[in-house]
């Protein structure tokens, strides 16, 4: 059996002391860039990899990130892939625990910490403040993409009441007038995106329809059915998110009513699904990206810093249109100026 190259072999093969040859692989500041050369070529030729494990134990530190999804949302998989791009760069790995039909946030955060994650980063929680604030007295927290009022977790998440007005001021552009918003239920970002459609119409001086719904593609199924089935249909929905939307559209386009020559259709999240070409779905972006940032830097420091401040960060949406949306029957779209994405 080959025995694994060790830091000691690479210390005489580059003929400096071990203590050297920890600092270049650590990047720390002290040797002369003649020793890094030597280091580096040497620990190139053996193939020496460095024991993550120990170093870990050898600084007390796992720098590990736990993170909290639902694994069933496809703009959670897409904010863990660009936290996991983040945090690499932070020098940091993530550890993933899911919610599921059996697995609620609690087990989950559970699962983390039984790891050792040194902070957890939950995209989307619906637990109570209360709990969360427990949660942030065993590790720092950062709640990603909904607004936390009393607890001491760090918040990065999008306006999403101005995304939702941003949609509604597409519609009225296009000439709508009587626009429903299929809600997402209970939980803050379904109450905050329920609160900017109100307060939107009221603005827009129209009348409020609210949809139930549950954030998945089986509840926007049951509200396009309940709309088939109704004496009056709005001309426009807006989605409390992608899900909803697109179990709304499969139910309508199934029953042979047209998206968007009968209804047009705004969802929330500008998921991969709603960029699909036989979705086409206009949708409000919450830039993934930035927020992956922010609640990696949230994070790290607290982590590396000792930050002890709350913080929130508050990004701008922007609605993308694609083909699910229109001007409703009867008006002719040059009668309109189409608004430029928000």
């Amino acid at each position: 059996m080959v025995q694994r190259p060790r830091l000691t072999d690479v210390a005489a093969r580059a003929g400096v002391s071990p203590a050297s040859v920890s600092l270049v692989l650590r990047g720390v500041a002290g040797p002369s860039a003649e020793t890094r050369d030597r280091v580096l070529a040497a620990a190139t030729e053996l193939g020496y990899r460095a024991d993550r494990t120990a170093s870990m134990l050898a600084r007390r530190r796992r720098h590990l990130l736990g993170v909290m999804l639902d694994v069933r949302n496809p703009f959670h998989a897409e904010l863990a892939e660009e936290i996991h791009v983040a945090a690499g760069r932070a020098g940091y790995e993530v550890v993933l625990a899911t919610t599921t039909r059996d697995s609620d946030e609690r087990q989950a955060t559970e699962t983390l910490l039984d790891f050792r994650c040194e902070a957890l980063i939950l995209l989307g929680p619906d637990s109570p403040a209360a709990e969360l604030d427990r949660l942030a007295t065993q590790v720092p927290c950062v709640a990603v993409g909904t607004a936390v009022r009393g607890a001491a977790v760090d918040v990065v998440r999008s306006a999403d009441d101005v995304g939702v007005e941003a949609a509604l001021r597409h519609l009225t552009g296009l000439g709508h007038t009587d626009v429903a918003f299929l809600d997402g239920g209970r939980g803050p970002v379904a109450a905050l995106r329920r609160r900017g459609y109100r307060r939107a119409l009221r603005r827009a001086g129209l009348p409020a329809r609210i949809l139930p719904g549950d954030h998945t593609e089986e509840g926007g199924i049951r509200a396009g059915r309940a709309l088939l089935a109704a004496a009056a249909r709005p001309t426009a929905v807006i989605a409390s998110n992608d899900r909803l939307a697109i179990g709304l559209m499969d139910a309508l386009l199934r029953s042979g009513v047209g998206v968007p020559a009968e209804i047009s259709i705004i969802g929330y999240d500008d998921s991969t699904l709603a960029r699909l070409a036989h979705i086409d779905l206009t949708s409000v972006n919450q830039n993934a990206p930035e927020q992956a940032r922010g609640a990696v830097l949230a994070a790290v420091s607290r982590l590396d810093e000792g930050r002890t401040r709350r913080t929130e960060t508050v990004l701008a949406p922007r609605l993308v249109v694609r083909g699910s949306t229109a001007a409703p029957a009867g008006v002719r779209v040059h009668e309109r100026t189409a608004p430029q994405q928000a």
